[in-house]
């Protein structure tokens, strides 16, 4: 190729995960709400296992032996758990600051103690900032709150502000026993977020999963195209929380209370500003509450969405007027692009508007995440810095 396209592209990334201990909360809590916390026994013959989290116990089929080699890889990269190695990870494939979300926090819908969930996801908390958010300046941890109890999650969110934390992981939908996230019961949450300057980072694929239905991660389909299906039905929560976002008239109420959609991919975002200003507009009648901004400004001003590969989001932000549209890696996962990033960006972004590339794969982060230090001019410097 020409000169051009041989250089790295660098860029931040909206999407990344970090794997905790797995005994974190087993070793910090006290006994008493450490033996709430999830454990899993595998039988012997290593076809189900049981669950054991808070009290209860469920029996679940394991995944076949290929599966299980499919997760396994999917978690291999050697930064998924140390830091050192991940940051050398991230040099080479070219990304500079990168949102980082937990992994452990995907059990939380399955607590029915709020005791224990409270305290678990403050152990998270404590141990995600001094491994992550300290440890290293171009990464950025999100805290976790308890989406059971809301005054729980306004005390959680408070704290972790003083910390320093800049972003709040939630679920796409909040806990089966809590009301949603369109609901009035909210407002002290989202008034707390918009305050203190934390932007709501919801990652897709994190709808409330029911144990007890013997219903594992993800599965909602079987049969013909299951994979494919359930794959593509994970993206679909995220678009669900943004349009209760707006509806409710909580991010009109809260101008400067900004929310991220993780993984998603981002070319959805203006078909639901399309179809919510239809419905707004056709069915006036009955909507409410009424909004002081149109959803399309409200959408277009406070909501950011991160994706991977998809050919048609840089075209959104190019010809669909929708600006914070931001590229992620979802390192370590198997959807990512852990190992091909720099062919990734190329694609993408070869032959496009340098502004526009900048406002893709650096800008749009930098905007809600401006304490992250800039990216180094020169890329033998940022080599050096990233050393």
């Amino acid at each position: 190729g020409d000169v051009m396209s041989e250089q790295k592209i660098w860029a931040n990334s909206g999407d990344s995960h970090f794997l905790e201990p797995d005994d974190l909360w087993r070793e910090s809590l006290p006994p008493r709400l450490a033996e709430l916390v999830p454990r899993s026994v595998k039988d012997p013959d290593g076809l189900w296992e049981t669950v054991h989290i808070d009290g209860m116990s469920f029996r679940r089929k394991l995944p076949s032996a290929a599966a299980q080699e499919f997760i396994e890889a999917s978690n291999r990269a050697p930064g998924a758990r140390d830091i050192g190695l991940r940051m050398k990870d991230l040099d080479q494939e070219g990304i500079w600051g990168e949102l980082v979300f937990p992994s452990l926090g995907m059990w939380s819908s399955s607590f029915r103690t709020p005791e224990v969930l409270r305290e678990a996801l403050r152990v998270s908390n404590d141990w995600a900032f001094e491994a992550i958010e300290k440890a290293q300046p171009r990464l950025v941890a999100t805290a976790q709150v308890s989406t059971l109890d809301i005054d729980d999650a306004v005390t959680e969110l408070k704290r972790v502000a003083e910390m320093g934390y800049r972003a709040v992981f939630l679920p796409v939908a909040p806990h089966p026993l809590q009301k949603d996230y369109n609901q009035d019961v909210w407002e002290p949450f989202w008034a707390t977020a918009e305050e203190a300057g934390i932007i709501l980072a919801f990652h897709i694929g994190t709808d409330p999963i029911d144990l007890s239905s013997g219903a594992s991660a993800g599965v909602v389909y079987r049969g013909p195209g299951g994979a494919v299906l359930n794959y593509t039905e994970t993206t679909f929560g995220g678009q669900r929380a943004v349009v209760k976002m707006v509806a409710s008239g909580a991010l009109d109420r809260h101008p400067n209370l900004k929310m991220l959609v993780s993984e998603g991919g981002a070319t959805w975002v203006p078909f639901i500003a399309d179809r919510i200003e239809e419905g707004y507009r056709q069915h006036a009648m009955a909507v409410r509450p009424k909004l002081k901004r149109s959803p399309r400004e409200i959408i277009y001003s406070q909501v950011y969405a991160s994706f991977q590969h998809d050919q048609t989001a840089v075209a959104a932000a190019q010809s669909m007027g929708y600006h914070n549209v931001m590229w992620g890696s979802d390192y370590p996962h198997m959807e990512g692009t852990y190992g091909h990033t720099q062919d990734t960006l190329h694609q993408l972004f070869d032959g496009v508007d340098p502004a526009l590339r900048e406002r893709i794969t650096v800008g749009a982060f930098a905007e809600l995440f401006p304490d992250v230090p800039p990216l180094p001019t020169t890329p033998t410097t940022a080599a050096a810095a990233g050393a």
